[in-house]
């Protein structure tokens, strides 16, 4: 397995034969279009979720141009009719593979709300019609594949693949599923951004290779039958081991096999190693693996699940990640290390790639929303080191951050305005899964290669974390330079933890890239949940608040700050909502846009949702369970917290602060959260001005008393 020094780079494998019919204008999604081109078959057809934009900013086409440029001819079929397999034989058979994925959201967040409601439109859709997509698309578009052409393999792709790889719980179903690579019977998976992965998977099946012996391709994962001979097995599928660890090393012994088991005396076989003991002596990375709690067994155990979710989280370093092994049924799942990062010159000659930047022209005059939201956006960054526990970012593309560089990004701005129809010269966004994480990463190559920490800002920004946003102040400047460009937006997430130890760049932002708001995600306002958050704490906030007036006061510009708040978090009780709330008055904020905690597979949040265990530290079955809003009832009330000024909430948090003896929050002062019940409120109305007659003598045996005479002189 190639090692992170000898990652080979990405445009250096040899050109496929049919490099020579070019460049497509547009990737073709009929066998017209095929025809138009001289193509007697496509190479490779992916499969996709989501209709074909070509733009860098979605998966297929960037997946697409990007095996174009290594010679092969390659098909979209986008949105197919899933009912049979009719539709996936539109553009014939592809000579080398099926490129499977649900496109740029998971299938099932894209259909269904955090209420599990199904949502009225798709965003990846022309005219935002829903129903285009099946739910789990990956499965089932697999599965056509195979009926359509059994002998052709499927390649897995996409985020939704990729946050499947291994068993996970699905919110939707409410139980742990086995790794997607199971029921799509398709034949491998690549995780994460995928260049790197998918170029050499193509390489050797261009080259005659069978698909099945394509097993040690980082970034893959693999069904196997078995742990190949002359590996080590560190053993982790349990979390409680016996004080004296030292008596299970003969236990375990040097191997698996039983004892009616012929071993050929020349093969050296598997070697196993309770977890506790991996220290003990040097094994090699190359042939080291990590056993998983089973799926049968994390299905079953919420704790093994939550312990399994850190293993996995602390693999994730592509510099000294093992690989993953994960028993179902008589099968493993085998997952190799991450990826290594694309180096600058590669991701900046994936965004360089030829695209035409609009929809493909059989949408005619149609409008494919998540396009028009991005089509002046350029993405300058991949990776995230944030490690927010609710965010599967990370567990997709990363902590190490890959940047382009200043020319390519420049070079796509002048695209932009060459290219997009009617453009005005606005860019709307400059930015990737954060604002402000260009170019930012270890100071240390020899550190970064053995950290295993799972955020490089928490529980404190990390001193070997280059913090300087000297690289993007720069970009932003050259940005505003480029003729033709009139306005430039930042609306991607800002780590506003970072921005504080740079008060240029908080300044170059505030002065020239903030139209009057700017929206940030202190996500809530209490320690204990901010801590499994994995966010800083409100002193944060307020030193960047407090850097933001100023600098808007020097501009001579009246500018706002936008606070995100998460409700229902998992170790969020309804007191740290009524606190969330209280802030939020305090501070005038009436924010319509909220956010209720969605469990989205393998992020660790979701281990907490699941398990009710924090799988931040090491887990074990006595450790406290972390207080988790589960049924609707108690979802609806946290969301209700962050929305207290909607009058249809009131009833609900009258009787919440009822229950939780805060009745003294219900009144109209200042200090009090939500207005008394109407009829309360009209009867003391009356009462008041009954009291001003009397000249405020009046107490409640009189006002009886008053009421019975004035019910006998109506009699």
């Amino acid at each position: 397995m190639a090692t992170p020094k000898t990652a080979p780079d990405l445009f250096s494998y040899p050109k496929y034969w049919a490099e020579c019919y070019g460049t497509s204008p547009w990737l073709p999604m009929s066998r017209r279009e095929m025809d138009v081109l001289g193509w007697d078959s496509c190479d490779i057809i992916i499969v996709s979720g989501d209709a074909y934009v070509d733009h860098p900013s979605f998966g297929m086409a960037v997946i697409g141009r990007f095996l174009e440029s290594q010679g092969f001819r390659v098909g979209i079929i986008a949105q197919p009719d899933w009912s049979s397999a009719g539709d996936f034989k539109r553009l014939g058979k592809p000579n080398l593979f099926f490129g499977v994925t649900g496109g740029n959201m998971d299938s099932m967040i894209n259909r269904y709300t955090a209420d599990l409601k199904v949502r009225n439109d798709d965003a990846y859709t022309p005219d935002g019609k829903p129903g285009k997509r099946p739910d789990r698309s990956v499965i089932v578009y697999s599965q056509r594949c195979k009926e359509a052409y059994s002998d052709v393999p499927v390649v897995l792709g996409g985020i939704e693949a990729s946050l499947r790889r291994i068993a996970q719980y699905d919110y939707w179903s409410n139980e742990v599923r086995r790794s997607v690579l199971m029921d799509a019977t398709a034949d491998i998976l690549l995780y994460g951004n995928a260049e790197r992965a998918l170029a050499e998977v193509a390489d050797r099946l261009a080259k005659g290779a069978n698909i099945a012996d394509i097993d040690d391709v980082r970034g893959t994962v693999v069904i196997k039958s078995a742990v190949p001979n002359g590996w080590t097995e560190i053993d982790s599928s349990r979390v409680d081991w016996p004080r004296d660890i030292q008596s299970l090393e003969e236990a375990y012994g040097s191997s698996p096999y039983a004892d009616d088991t012929v071993c050929d005396s020349d093969v050296q076989p598997v070697r196993i190693i309770p977890m506790p003991l991996h220290r003990a002596g040097q094994l090699d990375p190359a042939t080291t693996c990590i056993r998983l709690p089973s799926f049968t067994k994390v299905r079953n155990d919420p704790v093994l699940y939550a312990h399994a979710a850190r293993v996995v989280h602390q693999e994730s370093n592509p510099h000294n990640a093992r690989v993953l092994v994960q028993k179902h049924g008589k099968r493993e799942i085998w997952v190799n290390p991450p990826p290594v990062p694309l180096q600058t010159a590669e991701i900046d000659g994936v965004f360089g790639l030829f695209y035409q930047r609009r929809p493909h022209p059989s949408y005619g005059d149609t409008t494919i929303p998540a396009y028009e939201m991005i089509k002046t956006s350029v993405n300058i960054m991949r990776g995230c080191f944030g490690g927010c526990s609710f965010c599967s970012i990370t567990e997709h593309e990363g902590r190490i951050i890959q940047s382009r560089s200043h020319e390519s990004v420049i070079a796509e701005l002048e695209d932009i305005r060459a290219k997009v129809p009617g453009f005005t010269g606005q860019i709307s966004d400059l930015g990737g899964p954060s604002a402000n994480m260009y170019y930012l990463g270890c100071k240390y190559p020899d550190v970064q290669a053995s950290c295993r920490r799972l955020s490089c800002v928490f529980p404190g920004i990390c001193k070997n974390l280059q913090t300087s946003h000297q690289k993007t102040t720069e970009l932003y400047r050259k940005a505003r330079a480029v003729p033709g460009i009139r306005k430039i937006a930042i609306a991607s997430g800002l780590r506003y933890d970072l921005a504080v130890e740079d008060p240029e760049y908080v300044e170059e932002l505030v002065t020239h890239h903030v139209g009057g708001y700017l929206k940030i995600a202190p996500e809530h306002t209490e320690k204990g949940t901010l801590d499994l958050m994995m966010k800083p704490g409100m002193g944060t906030y307020d030193a960047f608040k407090k850097m933001f007036e100023h600098f808007s006061a020097k501009a001579g510009k009246k500018q706002y700050l936008i606070p995100y708040f998460i409700a229902a978090h998992p170790g969020c009780e309804d007191g740290d909502m009524l606190n969330l709330s209280l802030w939020l008055k305090k501070n005038r904020f009436r924010v319509d846009q909220v956010q209720t905690f969605y469990p989205s597979p393998m992020s660790l949040a979701t281990a907490m949702y699941y398990g009710e265990k924090n799988p931040l530290k090491r887990v074990s079955y006595k450790t406290p369970r972390i207080y988790t809003a589960k049924t609707l009832d108690q979802r609806r009330l946290q969301k209700a917290f962050l929305r207290y000024h909607d009058q249809k909430n009131w009833p609900f948090l009258r009787q919440a602060l009822r229950d939780m003896n805060r009745s003294d929050l219900i009144g109209s002062g200042k200090h009090q959260l939500v207005p008394e019940d109407e009829c309360k409120g009209q009867q003391r109305a009356r009462v008041h001005t009954f009291q001003k007659a009397r000249g405020g003598q009046w107490d409640k045996r009189q006002a009886k008393a008053d009421g019975r005479a004035k019910k006998g002189r109506r009699r």
